[in-house]
């Protein structure tokens, strides 16, 4: 027999059947007896792991089924029945049907994780925002209203309650920091309605950031199998314990999910219950990242530092001394390497302390002590004039290379940057959209997207005509309450 003009075995196929045969007869009986058993006593103890945990954890675990009560305007359907599809039906029809608002019932199923024996439920943000009702069954097939105890959007982490429930079995919390990739990790949750369906996995990757899922992120990998209704599910170590809260998958990929660290979440869980809210250190600054290209126009090597691009005025960063053009190297001491490590360590810092942040200006490095402001609520935010910033997006003008590059002949504007977590976010809203039109009025420069945005009613939703590539969409940014 010969592999590649190589002569690797001398003979023809019968005898190479017959020296395999005795190749693996010689194996086997080469193995220690008992072997077998022991192999199966291992499998045997590993299964009994998975089970115990399962049986144990079930009923700590809960489905949560929310309704939320929809009312449709004009106003919002609208923009999607014009030209062909509205002169197919008529102008007869079109007016009949939207003669008066149409009111329905969305329905949405989650999971959740009980922590506490008076009724305390952990689960994401996203299971329950917007619900009016919000209904818990447990695994005994016992059913409870529940309330909304606080949410933190930022995190997509909230907390709800069902008082009326006994005998309730609180879940034990456990440190994320002690996971290491490899781990083995269970899931438990209700994917597609199907209540307590366990999946089992390792932990892929851990302090996963950039996925574009909340504003703060830090999340758990893992590739145990998470679907639709897992959401706010638990994510357990072989011991039982919770160490991450599922909340997101990839929805391009297999067998790639996230889950929120339980330590970060029980930082959010304690502040939800004891305030309702949670309360997060703020600079008052736009940052952006030192690139290859940015750095050495700064004099620092790249991902040394984050560039302050602009300041909020009367914010701590300006009252401190900071500039627009800084270069900010380390934080309370801590060296500072890109946006989300900074964002972190500023949201984690109690408002009123001091703290010293090091920062390149020109050529010179000087040190300014800066009072960590409170991060504005939504509730401090609707008392400001609205802009951009609040819907959590950013725009540009087009120059003439930018125009000639995203094929934009006049008008329009840039959409430079969209928060993750944000309402236009959530609504579709990308980085490299161009706005044609906002609010129905033809968009011409950021100027007069902010004049547009200035002289809406209170309470008006956003309404966006966006180009994307060659195709154009509508799609609605919920108002700034105010």
């Amino acid at each position: 027999m010969r592999h590649r003009g190589i002569k690797v075995f001398p003979g023809g196929p019968r005898e190479i059947i017959v020296v395999s045969l005795v190749f693996f007869v010689v194996l086997l009986l080469s193995r220690p007896v008992g072997a077998d058993r022991r192999d199966r006593g291992l499998v045997e103890r590993m299964q009994g792991v998975f089970v115990e945990v399962a049986e144990r954890l079930k009923p700590s675990v809960v489905n949560i089924n929310t309704t939320q009560k929809v009312q449709t305007s004009r106003r919002q359907i609208e923009p999607f029945f014009r030209g062909p599809f509205r002169e197919f039906f008529g102008e007869e029809f079109f007016e009949r049907f939207f003669k008066r608002p149409r009111n329905f019932e969305r329905r949405s199923l989650g999971s959740g994780v009980i922590v506490d024996a008076k009724g305390y439920i952990l689960t994401n943000n996203h299971v329950v925002e917007q619900a009016d009702e919000i209904q818990v069954t447990l695994v005994d097939e016992r059913s409870f209203r529940a309330k909304v105890i606080g949410t933190d959007p930022k995190t997509d982490l909230a907390v709800i309650q069902i008082e009326e429930a006994t005998d309730l079995h609180p879940a034990a919390l456990g440190d994320s920091s002690k996971m290491r990739t490899g781990d083995f990790v269970i899931a438990i949750g209700n994917p597609f309605g199907l209540s307590h369906t366990v999946t089992v996995g390792v932990v892929s990757a851990t302090r996963r950031a950039g996925v574009g899922i909340t504003a703060y992120e830090d999340f758990i990998q893992t590739d145990a199998s998470i679907n639709p209704g897992n959401s706010g599910g638990p994510l357990l170590n072989i011991d039982g314990e919770v160490i991450g809260i599922n909340t997101a998958i990839l929805a391009s990929g297999q067998g790639i999910g996230f889950a929120i660290p339980i330590n970060l979440a029980k930082e959010i869980m304690e502040q939800l219950i004891k305030e309702g809210q949670v309360v997060r250190g703020w600079l008052g600054v736009v940052i952006q990242p030192l690139t290859p290209e940015l750095a050495p126009q700064f004099g620092v090597k790249p991902r040394g530092g984050v560039l302050i691009a602009d300041l909020v005025e009367g914010g701590p960063a300006e009252t401190a001394g900071l500039k627009t053009g800084d270069v900010l190297l380390t934080f309370a001491g801590k060296p500072v390497t890109d946006i989300r490590q900074l964002q972190q360590l500023v949201a984690t810092v109690r408002p009123g302390k001091r703290v010293a942040v090091k920062i390149k200006r020109k050529e010179q490095t000087l040190t300014l002590d800066v009072t960590v402001g409170r991060m504005p609520t939504e509730e401090t935010v609707a008392v400001a004039p609205k802009t951009l910033e609040q819907h959590g997006f950013a725009v540009q003008d087009l120059t003439p290379e930018l125009r000639e590059r995203f094929q934009v002949k006049e008008g329009g504007v840039l959409v430079s940057s969209v928060e993750p977590g944000s309402p236009a976010f959530r609504r579709g809203l990308r980085s490299g959209d161009v706005i044609l039109e906002a609010n129905r009025h033809p968009v011409q420069s950021r100027q007069g997207l902010l004049e547009i945005l200035r002289t809406s009613k209170p309470d008006t939703d956003l309404l966006l005509l966006v180009r994307r590539g060659k195709n154009t969409h509508f799609l609605v940014v919920p108002s700034v309450k105010g």
